[in-house]
């Protein structure tokens, strides 16, 4: 018997899952849907397939069942995946099988559009154009992330999950982060922590000093920490389920610059300000906005130079983005960051991120260590 590590309700969201992407593609035109290896085929198999180059594809035909091509040497990690528990169709193929004119031939003559997942490998797509002269081939972006944006229940409180990790992480922040420690010894113990707090693995560690502040993809240097510094610690990890962390707290070794501690209760300002404006029915576009306003009616408009936030699920970045010009609408269950910046090159920066979800009428935070500046 295959072995899985989902309930039987994990099963049947993702039973619901497939049938809702194939009624998505049927909507959008498309034929079929083909997914490789990646966080889309998590989200529609449960199956975390390694990304080789040989080929593993999961087919959602319209009006048919789906089923899934693997090489021989994968099927038993397939069929331990919960594939095995769905009843999807497994077509193995072997190392002298072209497996692009296999999946063309079981298809038959039913499809005259695909869609491909955003992530698949040229190379692969263009395999699969040899394989089906004729058929239109486009994106499956519209698609795949109109399903993943809006949450369900059980991924929201696997998100729940992460950002209580990760807030844990942030809790102990005193233990490594101090004067004479350079940011990438403090990033090490950071990692180790981010495991230790239940994460499957660490996605990132930003531990940025001083002026490095000033960059916000820092991330952590061989730069000593010195007395009086602010240092921004921006983290995440992804949960066993798949579900991921995303937050950044700010920190000062003893006292911080004058400067730093005007911009920062501003920076306060904007994130409240943002989080309080979330509810069904506005844009996307309408939380940067929130944000941006503040900063820019403080003097340090020009300073925050990046959207105010990103989607979150099974991928740390992944739609709805929070930026200017996406008139996407809010939906209740749509989770995302808020994390307005102020950048001063050659001096300090600071950044304030909370993973938030839309609830029916407000903004449910999943982050709750406080937003105050911690001075160490």
């Amino acid at each position: 018997m295959p072995v899985s590590h989902y309930s039987l309700d994990a099963i049947a969201d993702i039973q619901l899952r497939l049938g809702r992407a194939a009624n998505a593609a049927a909507h959008a035109g498309h034929d079929a849907l083909f997914v490789s290896p990646g966080t889309d085929l998590r989200y529609l198999s449960g199956y975390e397939a390694k990304p080789l180059e040989r080929l593993t594809c999961l087919v959602v035909p319209v009006g048919a069942d789906p089923f899934i091509v693997v090489p021989l040497l994968e099927e038993p990690a397939a069929m331990a995946s919960p594939i095995g528990d769905l009843g999807i169709e497994v077509v193995t193929w072997t190392e002298t099988q072209n497996p692009y004119e296999m999946t063309a031939a079981k298809l038959g003559g039913r499809v005259s559009s695909v869609a491909f997942d955003d992530h698949m490998w040229a190379e692969k797509v263009f395999a699969f154009a040899d394989a089906m002269p004729g058929v239109h081939q486009s994106a499956a972006a519209g698609v795949l992330q109109n399903l993943r944006m809006r949450k369900t229940a059980a991924e929201i409180d696997g998100l729940r999950r992460a950002g209580q990790a990760i807030d844990q992480v942030h809790a102990n922040m005193g233990k490594w982060l101090r004067a004479g420690r350079t940011e990438a010894e403090v990033a090490r113990d950071i990692t180790d922590a981010i495991v230790a707090a239940g994460h499957q693995k660490m996605d990132f560690v930003i531990v940025a000093s001083g002026p490095n502040g000033a960059s916000p993809h820092h991330e952590a240097s061989s730069r000593v920490i010195n007395p009086g510094e602010p240092v921004v610690v921006d983290i995440g990890g992804t949960m066993p389920d798949g579900y991921c962390s995303d937050c950044t707290r700010m920190y000062s070794i003893g006292e911080a610059p004058e400067l730093f501690n005007r911009y920062y209760s501003d920076l306060q300002r904007a994130q409240q300000y943002a989080i309080d404006s979330v509810r069904p029915g506005v844009t996307c576009e309408s939380i940067d906005t929130a944000a941006r306003s503040v900063l820019i009616d403080a003097g340090w408009g020009d300073y925050f130079i990046h959207r105010v936030g990103h989607g979150i699920g099974l991928d740390t970045h992944e739609h709805p983005y929070m930026v200017e010009g996406n008139q996407t609408i809010l939906e209740e269950g749509m989770a995302f960051s808020i994390e307005p910046g102020v950048y001063i090159a050659g001096a300090h920066g600071a950044r304030i991120e909370d993973i938030v979800v839309c609830g029916a009428d407000s903004a449910d935070v999943l982050n709750l260590q406080t937003r105050e500046l911690v001075v160490l």
